[in-house]
């Protein structure tokens, strides 16, 4: 690259000469350009859950330039955690992984401002948690959260990602929160009934399987900033991680959607019970609250 080039994209930019080496390998890519960068760099991201899923998803986010992240959770990291867990470490055991995340975010890429949110996602905050958020990535564990963020997003017009891994098995998608687009209901209107499904705790998960499906979700994120490629939305991938295939399936919009739908039922996020179907509220007096897990 020539010296004026260089000098042009700075200016182009506003970079200074180590970020400009930095980006450099999306810069000279035609489909992202200094322009893509720009949008990266502009970009304010939440991702929910620092574990398994959100530490490649945070990971790859702070290295590829986007410039400001969300990160909430209100777990501490545990020894456990590090099979697959990869932005903490032994010292870092005991810490709140807000604290761990953030810390590992300034090492990797000092540019990027961390917004730590160290708190149980319920709702009665998740409407302020995302809002002023372009992108929302769901790397949470447990089915109350997980239709808690596709109602709020859903609602509040905010596309996100969705993720899930299950002991060789994982499944990404991503919804894009327009008026054409499906939601999480669209697929799965309630949940499954609560011990149908065990969680990587007591099920395991291999500790790499997070990694592709977290990259996954980090790809479709900047996918959306830039403008570029097919998304996921409308279609759910499935990867099999012992056989190593991926197949992938169509999430039609259904008229009848309870969030999304002609004549939807769901009109808040204060109408629905998230703590144990995820069902339309008809007055029942549960007052639990969903607790944000990180996907183990």
């Amino acid at each position: 690259m020539s010296f004026r080039c260089e000098e042009a994209l700075m200016s182009d930019l506003d970079l200074d000469p180590t970020q400009l080496d930095r980006y450099s390998r999306h810069i000279i890519m035609d489909d992202v350009g200094p322009e893509g960068q720009k949008a990266l760099l502009d970009a304010e991201v939440l991702v929910l859950g620092a574990g398994g899923l959100g530490a490649p998803i945070i990971q790859y986010l702070a290295a590829a330039g986007v410039g400001t992240l969300g990160i909430a959770d209100d777990d501490e990291v545990e020894l456990s955690n590090l099979q697959r867990q990869v932005i903490h470490g032994n010292d870092d055991v005991g810490r709140k992984k807000v604290d761990s995340a953030a810390d590992f975010v300034e090492q990797l890429n000092p540019d990027i401002d961390v917004r730590k949110h160290e708190l149980r996602v319920r709702p009665d905050n998740i409407e302020d948690l995302i809002d002023g958020y372009d992108f929302v990535v769901d790397g949470t564990d447990n089915f109350a959260t997980r239709y808690l963020v596709n109602d709020a997003c859903t609602l509040a017009g905010i596309p996100f990602s969705h993720g899930s891994i299950f002991k060789f098995e994982g499944q990404v998608t991503t919804f894009a929160g327009d008026d054409g687009s499906p939601c999480y209901r669209c697929l799965f209107p309630e949940a499954p009934p609560a011990g149908m499904v065990p969680n990587c705790a007591t099920a395991g998960v291999l500790g790499v399987l997070p990694g592709t499906v977290g990259c996954l979700q980090a790809t479709e994120t900047v996918k959306h900033i830039i403008g570029e490629g097919e998304s996921l939305d409308g279609s759910m991938l499935f990867f099999d991680a012992l056989d190593m295939e991926f197949d992938k399936v169509e999430i039609p919009k259904r008229d009848d959607c309870p969030v999304c739908g002609d004549d939807p039922a769901i009109e808040s996020v204060h109408d629905v019970e998230y703590s144990a179907s995820c069902a339309i509220d008809v007055g029942g007096d549960d007052e639990s609250e969903p607790e944000i897990e990180a996907s183990d």
